[in-house]
């Protein structure tokens, strides 16, 4: 097992200095880079009216991330739309809820939210049935999301407002790392795209989910670290693992 010294994290520098990476980099002395593989772009006006979808035919709307509640504002602005203020907010998580802070007056408005899981917003759906639901959403949405809605015969309609692109790593050319960090297939894609001829040789893989373990193995890539795992539920505790392994000199912060 070679020695690690440098990590690549396929996603934005975290904001908080109180990010386990951060903790990890000093345990071990390794050098963690972060670097977003892939980024998200709206969806143009024009491209959106080919959907027939008026925001203002729903009364309550259902966000999955950030980036849904920022698209689904900006497209409202875009239509010249006054979203009402009866209008209902259902968000995956309290994060999200408290996100739309940034564009509505939070304690005046009909939010609810569940934990972090969609599964776990549907009995607040499910009491809101009469509602007509609008879900902003990339042009990449979990077919496990679709699943539960229309199990639950929940009224609804997608609008896709922004969609995942591969982000220009031409800068990275010529450095190399010892791990590279993926959280998604589009991270594995990117990784392609912009590297055809990527050969992984010494370099370790480390994936997260299921459905990025998929990607990379069918890029032909050697998956050297993986999480969720029941010993390392989190990408941090899967790379604090295996580096421990590697340098055997990692000390306790």
């Amino acid at each position: 097992m070679l020695k690690v010294k440098s990590v690549l994290v396929s996603q934005p520098k975290p904001e908080t200095e109180k990010s386990p990476y951060f903790s990890l980099e000093e345990m071990c002395k390794v050098k963690i880079d972060f670097r977003p593989f892939i980024h998200v772009e709206g969806i143009p006006r024009q491209e959106f009216r080919l959907q027939k979808i008026n925001l203002l035919d729903f009364d309550a709307v259902i966000f999955t991330s950030r980036n849904a509640v920022d698209h689904y504002f900006r497209a409202a602005e875009e239509a010249r739309n006054k979203i009402p203020d009866e209008m209902k907010y259902f968000c995956i998580s309290e994060s999200i809820a408290f996100y739309l802070q940034k564009y509505i007056v939070y304690r005046k408005r009909k939010i609810f939210h569940g934990q972090q899981t969609f599964a776990e917003l549907i009995p607040l759906l499910k009491k809101h049935k009469e509602s007509k639901f609008l879900l902003p959403c990339s042009d990449i949405l979990s077919p496990n999301i679709i699943q539960l809605l229309k199990e639950n015969e929940i009224d609804y309609k997608c609008a896709t407002l922004y969609r995942t692109v591969c982000s220009d790593l031409s800068d990275l050319k010529d450095v190399n790392y010892d791990i590279l960090v993926f959280f998604s297939p589009s991270g594995i894609k990117s990784l392609f795209q912009n590297f055809p001829n990527f050969k992984q040789n010494d370099t370790r893989i480390a994936v997260f989910g299921s459905t990025t373990v998929k990607a990379a193995e069918e890029a032909g890539l050697r998956i050297d670290i993986a999480a969720p795992q029941p010993e390392s539920p989190s990408m941090t505790r899967a790379l604090e693992l295996y580096i421990k392994k590697a340098n055997k000199n990692c000390k306790k912060v």
